[in-house]
C-alpha cells in the first residue's frame, strides 16, 4: 500500500506517517517498505486519473504487509493503536489455532501407530493361521482299523 493510502487508514497525515517512519527507520527494512521510482510512480499515475494542479511532490513509499503491521506499532493515532491491538489478537488466535492443530496432529500420529500395531498383530495371526491350514491339508492316516488298502496312503 502507498503511504498516502495508509495515512488515510491510520487517520494521520501523510507527512506524519513519513516522519514516524524516518524516526524509526531501523524498524523498516527493505522487505517492509521501499520508495517508488519515478518510472513506477509515473506508470501508477497514468493509470489513475488525477488533477493537474495537485498531487504529491515527493515519490511515495510503498509498504508490504510487514510494513503495514510495523506502522501500526510506531504511529500514535487512536486508529493505529486500535489496529495494532487487532493485529496482536489475530496473531494470538492464530497461535492458539496452530497449537490445537499440533495437538490434533499428535493424536492422529498416536492413533496411526496404535492402529498399525493392531493391524500388524492381526496380519501376523492370519499368516500363522494360513500356514497352519496348509499343514492341516496334508493327507492323514485314517483313524480306526487299518486295512491293507489304508497302509498305502
Amino acid at each position: 500500500m502507498l503511504d498516502f493510502d495508509l495515512a488515510g487508514v491510520y487517520e494521520v497525515e501523510t507527512r506524519t506517517l513519513n516522519q514516524a517512519v524516518k524516526r524509526n527507520n531501523t524498524r523498516f527494512p527493505v522487505d517492509f517498505m521501499f520508495q517508488l521510482s519515478e518510472d513506477e510512480f509515473e506508470n501508477l499515475t497514468s493509470q489513475i486519473v488525477t488533477s493537474s494542479w495537485g498531487g504529491t511532490r515527493k515519490l511515495p513509499f510503498a509498504f508490504t504487509e510487514h510494513g503495514v503491521t510495523m506502522l501500526a506499532s510506531v504511529l500514535r493515532s487512536e486508529k493505529a493503536i486500535e489496529i495494532n491491538i487487532k493485529i496482536v489478537r489475530a496473531f494470538i488466535a492464530l497461535r492458539q489455532y496452530a497449537l490445537g492443530y499440533a495437538e490434533l496432529n499428535q493424536k492422529l500420529d498416536t492413533f496411526m501407530i496404535d492402529t498399525n500395531m493392531q493391524f500388524n498383530d492381526i496380519y501376523q495371526a492370519l499368516t500363522e493361521l494360513a500356514a497352519k491350514k496348509e499343514e492341516d491339508n496334508k493327507p492323514r492316516r485314517p483313524i480306526g482299523y487299518n486295512s491293507p488298502e489304508n497302509d498305502q496312503l
